[in-house]
């Protein structure tokens, strides 16, 4: 069987795990984080934590990147030779990366190049470009890993965790008034990204600890009877980051079958939105 020769292009918000980034073929598309005197590039010349170092003093906006960066890094991949090429990037209902990559594209009608919407945000739509990888490295053709891609979008999901509704609010994520009664009542929402891509609050929960528990829970229902799968667990910040190794361990119990547990930082992207303390907890199906 001929493994396809096959580049990746993901966004910085999908939070490829970094052992897959690191691989070599998987291009990295960077958001922008931008402040009022000064522009970043996420996860290139600013952190997470950098973003919540600052939150008090500045709550910056995050932008997609230009149609030219990503032209140029399309250039490069054709200038490598490859001729296919799978794109994963977070919910086109969160952002206009994953219109912008399409439409770019275009200009490249010698390589077949597959642009995925994952639906999803953070690990939850990095999760599905490990599965890409890992489809061409079965050696899968190319119509069956486009296929499974496809169905993946809707095998994949994220849980996660906000400690506090102030920054979701604060980028127009959320209402006001929910904002004001979930910290009057210390109310903490797990969200997730709905069948159409963007943010869903699926509960509000009183604390912090009972909040994250009930994010592992939903992974859990999420799961079902599936026989295979793979999670992540995604951080923001130092005091989510003590929280870790403890979730590995209840994850470990209550979802004995994975086939791997990713661990990562959420990108300042991301982190813009949610505010430090975040934790989400993301999983793949991957039964065939």
């Amino acid at each position: 069987m001929t493994k396809e020769k096959v580049a990746y292009l993901v966004d910085s918000g999908s939070n490829v795990p970094e052992e897959y980034v690191e691989l070599g073929n998987m291009n990295v598309i960077p958001l922008k984080i931008i402040y009022k005197e000064k522009e970043f590039i996420d996860n290139v010349d600013i952190t997470a934590q950098d973003v919540y170092d600052r939150l008090q003093d500045e709550i910056p906006t995050t932008s997609l990147p230009s149609g030219e960066v990503i032209s140029e890094i399309f250039k490069k991949i054709q200038d490598e030779g490859f001729k296919k090429v799978i794109c994963v990037t977070i919910s086109s209902g969160l952002s206009g990366t994953n219109n912008m990559v399409r439409v770019v594209s275009e200009n490249f009608s010698d390589m077949d190049i597959l642009t995925i919407d994952s639906k999803n945000i953070g690990i939850g739509s990095g999760l599905i470009a490990v599965q890409a990888y890992k489809y061409v490295e079965a050696g899968l053709d190319w119509d069956t890993i486009k296929s499974k891609l496809e169905e993946d979008v809707a095998k994949s999901k994220i849980f996660f965790h906000v400690p506090t509704l102030e920054y979701l609010q604060k980028g127009g994520r959320i209402g006001l008034v929910a904002s004001i009664l979930g910290n009057i009542l210390n109310l903490k929402p797990v969200i997730t990204c709905n069948e159409d891509g963007v943010y869903d609050t699926v509960a509000k929960i009183r604390g912090n600890k009972k909040s994250v528990q009930k994010a592992i829970d939903l992974a859990v229902d999420f799961a079902g009877n599936a026989k295979n799968y793979n999670l992540a667990i995604a951080y923001g910040g130092k005091t989510a980051l003590a929280q870790v190794e403890e979730i590995r361990a209840v994850l470990k119990e209550k979802l004995p079958l994975a086939g791997a547990i990713f661990e990562g930082e959420v990108s300042p992207a991301l982190g813009v939105h949610t505010g430090p303390g975040l934790i989400g907890i993301g999983i793949i199906i991957t039964d065939s």
